[in-house]
């Protein structure tokens, strides 16, 4: 059995070894999972509600011990950490609401000629079996996005984290265990790629619910075929900042939209469209901003950004700088490795095909574009092969309803960065952005099966 060390992206430390699951250890969890289905499907809503409401309550309990786990196998900032773990008790204090009030609907028959005399009703029953694969940068309130909505409906869940931040999905599942939930709901199997593999093949999953890059989404679609998937993919999430809007107030959002976390999120801001008449005033902001973050320990409650998941990814996104830069860029900030930690960067003058605008970067760089009419900014931020969220900076109503309206994301986020998100929202994107919504009611719905019953 291969046994793999989980590593402290800051110290480069073993902090635990596991076991990587083997195909039989797959095999096993999904055949568990899959004859229970039924049962599961028949528990009262009360006692899912109380499962899930126990969770939420043990979870809080141990925030302090959860944040901590969170830091020291992503290098998550502490108070970002603290701050995912309180998601995470919302996110299951939704779910048992969830649990205690899915409902289907009666159904007007009689609006048809032929449905005259006829009553019908509809159903929401569970899917059956999920198949879950949740990325490294939430290791615990993005597992929570797919365990509390698969109990709330009753369906039986096997969840593969990234095999850099398992720790805090394996401590999930003692804690649900703890809450009263059954052996075999939800059980956590690890590993790489040939895990996921053998999780997304076997024709007993129903569902998948998978969270990470297009690139691998497009690979599981072609194994899912007629079966269900939800896809949470990433993006090169913009910003939109009129002249109505106040610079200096909207460069400390967006620095932290940009740099919370290295960037490491899918609605971190990576491109950023600034009205001619304050480019200059907030470029200065934004890079004053940049260079007073706190950089080093994770664990350390006052830092603000630290290490990324691995080496490789400063290599990877100093190489897509290099590139922009032959492209003609100019580097405001950063842009260089100190103790190891990619600093925040700001760059300018990028060239439109250049990867840094293009796709999904994935660490603490922003690309500052200035514009001069509204609509213009609006077709900047749809140029583009994503669309998961935005945020538009203005004082103005109309150019308010004027985004809604025109921007192709699944998410406008007005006067706020688009790193915005509360757990009880729809969140998901169009284009290479995904397939489908999480947020708990709106990924219950996506676990289950409308069924309709007609009476004569």
């Amino acid at each position: 059995m291969t046994q793999r060390p989980i590593i402290n992206p800051y110290t480069q430390q073993t902090i635990a070894t596991i076991p990587d699951s083997s195909q039989t250890d797959v095999k096993n969890a999904i055949a568990v999972a899959y004859d229970q289905r039924a049962s599961f499907a028949n528990m009262p809503a009360h006692r899912k509600g109380k499962i899930l409401a126990t969770a939420s309550a043990l979870i809080e309990a141990q925030a302090d011990e959860l944040a901590n786990l969170i830091a020291s196998e992503s290098a998550k900032p502490l108070k970002y950490a603290k701050g995912e773990v309180m998601r995470a008790v919302e996110t299951f204090l939704f779910a048992s609401d969830v649990a205690r009030n899915l409902r289907g609907e009666s159904f007007n028959m009689d609006s048809a000629r032929g449905g005259v005399g006829k009553f019908a009703y509809t159903m929401r029953v569970p899917i059956g079996v999920i198949g879950a694969i949740t990325p490294f940068n939430f290791p615990l309130n993005l597992v929570a996005h797919k365990v509390a909505p698969a109990i709330a409906v009753g369906c039986p869940i096997v969840l593969k984290p990234a095999p850099t931040t398992p720790l805090t999905a394996l401590r999930l599942a003692e804690i649900l265990r703890e809450a009263g939930l059954p052996d075999g709901l939800f059980t956590v199997v690890t590993g790489d790629g040939d895990v996921g593999e053998w999780l997304t093949s076997d024709p007993r999953i129903a569902m998948i619910s998978f969270t990470g890059s297009d690139v691998v989404a497009e690979k599981i679609s072609r194994v899912v075929g007629l079966r269900k998937a939800v896809y949470e993919l990433g993006g090169n999430a913009a910003v939109i900042v009129d002249e109505s809007a106040d610079p200096h107030k909207v460069a400390d959002k967006i620095a932290i939209g940009a740099f919370a976390y290295s960037g490491q999120v899918c609605i971190s801001v990576q491109r950023a469209y600034i009205h001619r008449t304050h480019y200059e005033s907030f470029q200065e902001a934004l890079i004053k901003r940049a260079e007073t973050l706190i950089l080093g320990d994770p664990m350390n409650p006052k830092t603000d950004m630290s290490v990324m998941i691995s080496p490789a990814t400063n290599t990877r996104i100093a190489s897509w700088i290099d590139e922009a830069m032959a492209g003609g860029a100019r580097v405001l900030t950063g842009a260089r490795v100190e103790n190891g930690i990619f600093l925040p960067t700001v760059i300018e003058n990028v060239p439109a095909d250049a990867k840094l605008i293009r796709q999904e970067a994935f660490a603490p760089v922003v690309c500052l574009i200035p514009f001069d009419d509204f609509d213009e900014a609006i077709r900047g931020v749809n140029d583009s092969d994503y669309g998961l969220q935005v945020g538009v900076f203005t004082n103005d109503l109309g150019r308010m309803m004027t985004a809604a309206e025109k921007l192709e994301v699944g998410g406008v986020i007005i006067n706020d960065a688009p790193t915005f998100r509360a757990d009880n929202m729809p969140y998901g994107g169009v284009k290479r952005s995904g397939i489908g919504r999480e947020g708990v009611l709106y990924a219950a719905d996506e676990m289950t099966v409308t069924k309709i019953i007609v009476m004569g």
